[in-house]
């Protein structure tokens, strides 16, 4: 599959179209976020959705999917209304390296649902998925890429995501070598918050 280079702060913007055009055909790319790369297809896209199950080696109601928003608002979309301590809690946290589970509403295709009425929802702090989305009008779906020989590794270097997937995804933007520590989860589907998963950063 060909490696696109692009630089993370500053992405070409004839490659991001490109990308944005491959993900509305009904491909898989392959994503750089603020923590680690992803499998990503656009959120409407069942086929998609399916392939990267596959590709992570795990059923839709067991795959730990999210879907990456482009901002606050663009979340509410996507679940039912939360409270004023939640949109705050987000607020000073996003974007930034954290997934906010929250109540999903009937926007999210039951594929991805299954049987769970949640979603985990990220607005990663990196230009390059965001641009995607912007481009793609709607989420993309994520499940961050792992070595296929060692399923609870996550790989960081788009080179090796390319020989070890090259016969599932057509495409890699390779952003530079990647992080190796997934976000933080922060469930807030109950009353209270509640840190399902430490990340690289604290939440504030």
């Amino acid at each position: 599959m060909p490696i696109l280079e692009v630089f993370p702060q500053n992405p070409d913007d004839r490659i991001m179209q490109q990308m944005a055009s491959e993900l509305r055909s009904g491909e898989v790319i392959i994503c750089p976020t603020d923590t680690l790369y992803g499998f990503v297809c656009m959120l409407s896209n069942r086929s998609g959705i399916e392939k990267i199950c596959k590709l992570v080696g795990k059923k839709p109601e067991k795959a730990n999917l999210s879907i990456i928003c482009s901002d606050l608002k663009h979340i509410s979309d996507f679940t039912l209304q939360f409270d004023k301590n939640t949109y705050k809690l987000m607020n000073r946290n996003l974007p930034g390296p954290f997934t906010f589970i929250l109540k999903a509403n009937s926007k999210v295709p039951k594929l991805f649902l299954s049987n769970r009425k949640t979603i985990g929802i990220r607005v990663p702090n990196h230009k390059v998925p965001l641009k995607l989305v912007e481009l793609c009008g709607e989420p993309l779906v994520s499940a961050s890429v792992h070595n296929p020989l060692s399923p609870d590794q996550f790989m960081d270097d788009p080179n090796e995501m390319d020989k070890a997937y090259k016969q599932n995804v057509h495409w890699t933007i390779d952003a530079g070598i990647g992080g190796l520590i997934g976000s933080a989860v922060i469930d807030c589907s109950s009353e209270t918050p509640e840190i399902v998963r430490e990340g690289p950063k604290e939440i504030i």
